[in-house]
């Protein structure tokens, strides 16, 4: 008799992950703690900083293509903006990340005494991060700061929101570590 094995379904990963994003929307910042302790979520968490960075980009390339002066020239060069926004831009913009996530660390550690290991932050700091994809809606150009704008500070609610939860500090000591990081 053969035994069977269960198997995951394809998409459950991805399925996991929108539940987990849909959590942080709903402002239930409960999924911190668990992200927290989820090994398994560290290479999602990174690849959600790079798609949002992605998205940022685009939004900046659209933005740009609806500006004749842009940079000081009458004609776009569609490829390098894209080359520059989209692509180093989110190269860049991941690796900044990581340096934000670093500093962060250090700082609630150092400073604040808490025992968070930086993988954690990583993960947590990753999903929180995700508000920055809202950045592609610069594009409606005479909405481009509101929307910039909105993207940045709903980041920066999560990811302290995160951060509090994860290294276990007050609100207080979050903000400080997660303002002195950025």
């Amino acid at each position: 008799m053969t035994r069977l094995t269960r198997r995951t379904p394809i998409g459950s990963e991805g399925a996991r992950t929108m539940g987990w994003l849909g959590r942080i929307a709903r402002l239930d910042f409960t999924v911190f703690d668990e992200l927290r302790s989820d090994r398994s979520a560290t290479p999602v968490a990174v690849v959600i900083v790079l798609a949002a960075s992605v998205l940022a980009g685009i939004g900046t390339l659209l933005w740009a293509l609806q500006h004749e002066n842009f940079g000081g020239h009458h004609n776009v060069d569609v490829m390098e903006v894209f080359l520059k926004a989209v692509i180093i831009g989110s190269i860049v913009q991941t690796g900044v990340w990581f340096a934000w996530v670093y500093i962060t660390y250090m700082l609630a550690a150092r400073i604040f005494g808490s025992a968070v290991h930086f993988g954690e932050l990583t993960r947590v700091m990753g999903f929180a991060f995700a508000p920055v994809a809202l950045s592609l809606l610069i594009a409606i150009a005479p909405l481009a700061v509101p929307f910039g704008l909105l993207a940045f500070g709903i980041t920066l609610m999560l990811t302290t929101a995160a951060v509090e939860r994860a290294a276990e500090i007050e609100q207080r000591q979050a903000m400080l570590s997660t303002l002195g990081g950025f």
